[in-house]
């Protein structure tokens, strides 16, 4: 009995910090806390009901991944993804989401394949309603749908973090008519070369949609 409250109590304190982490960090990605704005490790441990503790682990993690920088003896100041990073993860994720695309090929069902068809539909209903949000989630969907379709579970980690990185701006984009359209068109091709299970056609495209993306973000300037 010892020995499980033991274990009990080391596994609610990971929950708790990565509950704490993962809420600072989407905080940080959403923009609700600003690039050169202070974390207070007393206001955010009120905010979320916890101690300092996961708070401090928390924010040292979250260095570790460079939104956030700690200055000794002044306190925790969030960085933040900078207009660099957000070119340099589309750049990356380019060539990782080709791949992905492509080992897809050898590992998608057709169960997948007719979830992916149903958020195509889906896509397509809301973006003649103006639904942003609805088509932001559904882009979510499309993507996590083909990471883990891949069958790596290593490429799936990653994309998925690249992928929540630049949630704010993929946002501000899919708000846009114009390129809400392309990308749905562009999410249709792909499909249609899973569904053929031709790998290098799936690659391809997957490595243009990103491509194509960067070009907007280009043109935005952002």
């Amino acid at each position: 009995m010892e020995e499980y409250n033991i274990q009990k109590e080391i596994a609610d304190r990971y929950s708790l910090r990565g509950r704490v982490y993962n809420t600072i960090r989407d905080k940080i990605l959403s923009g609700d806390y600003r690039e050169s704005e202070e974390l207070r490790e007393n206001t955010i441990a009120t905010e979320l009901g916890v101690s300092r503790t996961p708070v401090r682990e928390a924010l040292r993690q979250l260095e570790l991944e460079g939104l956030v920088s700690i200055i000794p003896n002044k306190g925790a100041f969030v960085t933040g993804i900078t207009k660099k990073d957000i070119h340099d993860i589309y750049t990356i994720r380019s060539y990782l989401e080709g791949l992905c695309a492509k080992w897809a090929c050898d590992n998608i069902t057709n169960a997948q394949i007719e979830a992916l068809e149903e958020i195509l539909y889906l896509s397509d209903f809301h973006a003649r309603r103006s639904h942003f949000e609805q088509m932001v989630e559904l882009d979510n969907k499309f993507h996590d749908l083909i990471y883990k379709a891949s069958g790596s579970k290593i490429l799936n980690h990653v994309l998925s973090d690249f992928h929540q990185y630049v949630e704010r701006v993929r946002k501000i984009t899919l708000s846009r008519p114009y390129r809400a359209e392309q990308s749905r068109k562009e999410h249709a091709a792909i499909v249609e070369a899973l569904k053929n299970r031709d790998g290098d056609q799936a690659e391809a495209l997957a490595h243009e949609h990103m491509k194509n993306t960067i070009q907007n973000l280009t043109e935005q300037g952002l």
